[in-house]
């Protein structure tokens, strides 16, 4: 019985070791940062208290979890001979990479529902998009991302590992793990695919129609109301293919591509949880303003001890 995997990383080469340390290294204190920062900003601004703040935060802080599942794994990992984690560090990894990433899964779907009410539903915003419903899409995001980590993981669990025990990446996911098994696995690939892949296609399916109805709306409304809107609009789609991007390839894909696989979950795992803050705060002038009165605030406090 395999006790334990071999992570075969990224690269054995020394001078781009160093390379992806400093890369990997600098990207995962951008994303505690940033998204930290965020999720402090709509917390102590009481301007941000509203329904797509609310999201927001808790998108970030979602991106920042998602990220620290893989990637602190990863840099200790890069200069180390034998890049090993144990079954159940596997399994871990796997239960919360499919919990964190279910949970975003639906606040992008929920983000996208408090921009069609917003804008195409507006007299009806604070009705519909009130506290005890945001409490409640927050609670059923954070629902369904345990109920498909759990389904993942039903898939792993019970799996016999007797032989070959190398991952050819720098974590573990369920495509590359099931592979390791000592059965057939032909229907497991399958059964991810319709798991994982059609849950994430058909979520990315629903954003874009949704989108499309929304930018339809605007389309219609003076040019001095839609720009802003326009502007939030264009955050919010920018996030949703940079996050679906990558997991309908790597789930949905039927004919994975190994060198390809590997960028898109360095890219999933650490560069779009650094890109979301950076879109929603260089495109929102709400959030830039509230984030220059914490720093104000802080610097204050300091100055007063």
């Amino acid at each position: 019985m395999v006790t334990e995997f071999i992570f075969l990383g990224l690269s054995n080469s020394q001078e781009l070791q160093v390379f992806l340390f400093v890369f990997f290294f600098v990207f995962y204190v951008g994303i505690v940062f940033g998204n930290l920062l965020i999720v402090i900003t709509v917390a102590s601004v009481s301007h941000l208290h509203s329904p797509m703040y609310f999201l927001l935060a808790n998108l970030s802080l979602l991106d920042l979890c998602l990220s620290s599942v893989t990637a602190p794994k990863m840099i200790l990992d890069i200069f180390s001979i034998r890049k090993v984690i144990s079954f159940k560090g596997c399994l871990a990894q796997i239960f919360l990479l499919h919990f964190f990433g279910g949970g975003e899964m639906v606040t992008l779907i929920a983000m996208a529902f408090d921009r069609y009410v917003a804008i195409c539903k507006p007299l009806h915003y604070t009705t519909i998009m009130c506290g005890n419903v945001c409490v409640g899409i927050v609670t059923a995001a954070w629902g369904v991302g345990f109920l498909h980590s759990v389904s993942q993981l039903a898939f792993a669990v019970n799996l016999p590992f007797c032989g070959p025990n190398e991952v050819d990446s720098f974590y573990c996911d369920l495509p590359r793990v099931i592979k390791l098994a000592c059965t057939d696995t032909h229907r497991l690939d399958v059964m991810v695919i319709a798991n994982s892949g059609v849950l994430t296609v058909c979520s990315f399916v629903l954003l874009i129609i949704s989108y499309t109805v929304i930018l339809m709306t605007i389309q219609r409304h003076p040019a001095n109301r839609s720009s802003k809107a326009l502007s939030t609009l264009t955050a919010h789609i920018t996030v949703v293919i940079l996050f679906f991007g990558p997991c309908v390839f790597i789930y949905a894909w039927p004919f994975p591509i190994e060198s390809l696989d590997k960028f898109l979950a360095v890219f999933y795992s650490v560069v779009t949880p650094l890109l979301n803050p950076i879109i929603y705060t260089l495109r929102n002038k709400d959030m830039k303003l509230a984030m220059r009165r914490v720093r104000k605030w802080t610097v204050n406090c300091r100055m007063k001890s």
